[in-house]
């Protein structure tokens, strides 16, 4: 079993920059991908960025590309989502998870605002 805690979210202004961390228990995390996800109010859950197990292999989906770095630590159990150049359409809650998800991994995920 895998337990992911995220933080590192808030409120910041369009152009800011804020470092997301998840968290992960459990010995498996480094055999993972990992990947972000986000949830706006009444959208689904979007993929934002995946890391492969080791760390050399990231994508990312294009309404983020050239913005946000995801990236991991595995001797810590953790991922990171660097996000830079906020806009207000990145509002939203944002999870990590494996990929592909799993449904039992969920965590409280941490919220996103960005706003003026």
């Amino acid at each position: 079993q895998v337990q992911l805690v995220e933080s590192g979210g808030g409120l910041v202004q369009p152009g800011g920059s804020l470092r997301l961390s998840c968290a992960a228990s459990g010995r498996t995390f480094s055999l993972n991908i990992m990947g972000w996800y986000r949830q706006a109010p009444g959208q689904q859950r979007d993929l934002v960025a995946s890391i492969s197990s080791g760390g050399s292999r990231t994508n990312y989906a294009d309404f983020v590309k050239g913005r946000f770095t995801i990236s991991r630590d595995n001797a810590k159990d953790t991922v990171y989502l660097q996000m830079n150049s906020l806009k207000p359409e990145d509002t939203a809650i944002y999870y990590c998870n494996t990929i592909p998800r799993i449904a039992n991994y969920w965590g409280q995920g941490t919220q996103v605002t960005v706003s003026s």
